[in-house]
């Protein structure tokens, strides 16, 4: 997902009239950075999507390098047309300005309104960098969610599947205490790798009967109690997206009360419901692929 690259940069110059040549001594300075892979790309929009599909909203992600270049780019089913090009633009312009987007957009709405006139910009919120051991590697635009503030939050946890600028070259994941608390008060993905995911999830209300088939749940429950089914018949159960099947009821299962401290694991392909919650419910899932 990352690796180092080593760029040679040209020290001081001398002008020898009337040739132009290298000063004396050290001119050149290997540098190794960190750079965002085709795999890393995909991480990072994969999070975003699996979001955005968690949301049941449309949207066009892109990722890019720390130069702009388009990495990887995804349209969700009914976005509309232009979502892609102005998904692009975002993810550039945060990844050469070295900002969120929203930093800007916000910078003209206080009166910069010449910024405008910067063709390479696209003052628009939900562009974010990618940041990794305090340096941008990329960026991640999204364009056609619900409104513009979730274009921005999807962008989040796309940039925040790398680490959110804390992980390391070696992969470790670490999430600060506010951003999972953050994550907590709507339900977001946390952390979204190809191989497991990990959800802050919230609910507050029952949900549908939900079968992954690829996926199985592992879910620690935080706070609240629920009326847990597993197992069963699915009723009226539809294919929503690829591998996730949604219906509304379950004929037979087993029946639990979850409630603070308890951990239950859903082999995919199981059936499991929400059947009953007693006030908000806040619970980790880690999704093993």
């Amino acid at each position: 997902m990352l690796r180092f690259a080593t760029t040679l940069l040209a020290g001081s110059m001398v002008v020898l009239a009337p040739q132009l040549t290298l000063a004396e001594g050290d001119t050149i300075e290997r540098v190794q950075k960190p750079i965002l892979t085709l795999e890393g790309a995909r991480l990072v929009a994969g999070a975003a999507e699996a979001e955005a599909r968690r949301l049941h909203t449309t949207g066009a992600i892109a990722v890019v390098d720390d130069g702009g270049n388009l990495l990887y780019l995804v349209r969700i089913d009914n976005t509309f047309p232009a979502g892609p090009y102005v998904a692009t633009d975002k993810a550039k312009t945060a990844a050469t300005f070295r900002m969120p987007t929203r930093n800007l957009e916000d910078a003209v709405k206080g009166g910069r309104t010449s910024l405008v006139a910067v063709s390479e910009m696209t003052p628009l919120a939900g562009g974010v960098p990618i940041v990794i051991d305090g340096q941008v590697v990329g960026a991640v635009g999204v364009s056609g969610a619900a409104n513009a503030a979730q274009d921005e939050d999807l962008a989040k946890v796309g940039a925040a599947a790398m680490g959110s600028g804390t992980a390391s070259i070696s992969q470790v994941t670490y999430i600060p205490a506010d951003q999972v608390s953050a994550a907590f008060t709507k339900g977001a993905v946390l952390v979204n790798n190809g191989d497991y995911q990990v959800h802050a999830s919230r609910r507050d209300a029952e949900g549908q009967v939900e079968v992954h088939t690829k996926d199985a749940d592992i879910i620690y429950m935080l706070n609240g109690t629920t009326t847990f089914v597993t197992g069963g018949t699915i009723v009226g159960g539809q294919m929503t997206e690829p591998d996730e099947i949604r219906g509304t009821s379950v004929q037979g299962g087993e029946t639990r009360r979850l409630t603070k401290g308890d951990v239950i694991i859903v082999p995919k392909g199981t059936p499991h419901w929400f059947k009953e919650v007693s006030g908000p419910v806040q619970y980790y899932v880690v999704k093993v692929r």
